[in-house]
């Protein structure tokens, strides 16, 4: 049975929530209080948490930051009523893996849900980057969301450990820009392609400081990650 620690204030939309996810065999356990997450933790530890990010006493955003530092691969999806692109990349940049805008159907974060714990599946079936692996004058490592560099260590996001995991997987091909839309987000909508766009500019940065590690635009295909390693 998945279960799933469900964060959320809104006392009505709550109780559906937590009451038709269990009609779904999904094991919920539900909190409001932001000052307890981390407690409920110790008593239930989940496959996946659905984090509010308007919450009394602790925001979502904070709590994502203490989860993902004590539970790295933890997938976290976001609910929001904000609509400023701002607020979700503020949101994947403390960790979440995925986002839902208010109001939302439970058939949709049940197929989010589902999505995330298949991704998560396949990384630890290998089918994603796990093992440290050097990159030119870099080191990636997963495992620990960590990337070392000329420059020292750069922490990766949730979301820039997935994508560089699958473009270091696919190192010297290809990596199609529709795939990687449905492996990280689930779909490849406008808003998300922008998302990704951001992303893609961000993770060049990272590795400004080896010209021998570049990625590359490839228009109406994707992305060509390339690693010279000739001297």
């Amino acid at each position: 049975m998945i279960k799933v620690y469900y964060i959320e204030d809104e006392q009505f939309l709550g109780k559906i929530v937590k009451e038709t996810l269990e009609k779904e065999q999904f094991e919920v356990r539900w909190e409001t209080d932001g000052a307890q997450v981390m407690q409920g933790f110790k008593l239930f530890l989940p496959d996946i948490v659905v984090l509010d990010i308007m919450l009394p006493n602790v925001d979502g955003y904070t709590l994502c930051h203490q989860i993902r530092s004590r539970y790295p691969t933890l997938p976290i999806i976001f609910l929001t009523a904000k609509v400023e692109t701002s607020d979700l990349v503020a949101g994947f940049e403390a960790g979440g893996s995925d986002y839902i805008r208010k109001p939302f159907s439970i058939e949709e974060l049940m197929v989010r849900i589902n999505n995330l714990l298949s991704l998560v599946g396949n990384a630890s079936k290998g089918k994603l980057i796990q093992d440290e692996v050097a990159l030119g004058k870099y080191v990636f490592k997963p495992e620990r969301y960590e990337l070392h560099g000329p420059d020292g260590m750069i922490k990766l996001s949730q979301r820039d450990l997935e994508i560089l995991q699958l473009l270091v997987a696919n190192k010297n091909k290809v990596t199609n820009r529709k795939d990687l839309l449905l492996a990280v987000w689930g779909d490849d909508s406008f808003f998300n392609s922008r998302n990704l766009d951001v992303y893609i500019r961000k993770l060049r940065g990272y590795f400004e400081k080896d010209p021998k590690v570049t990625i590359q635009t490839l228009k109406g295909k994707g992305y060509l990650f390339l690693v010279n390693s000739e001297q």
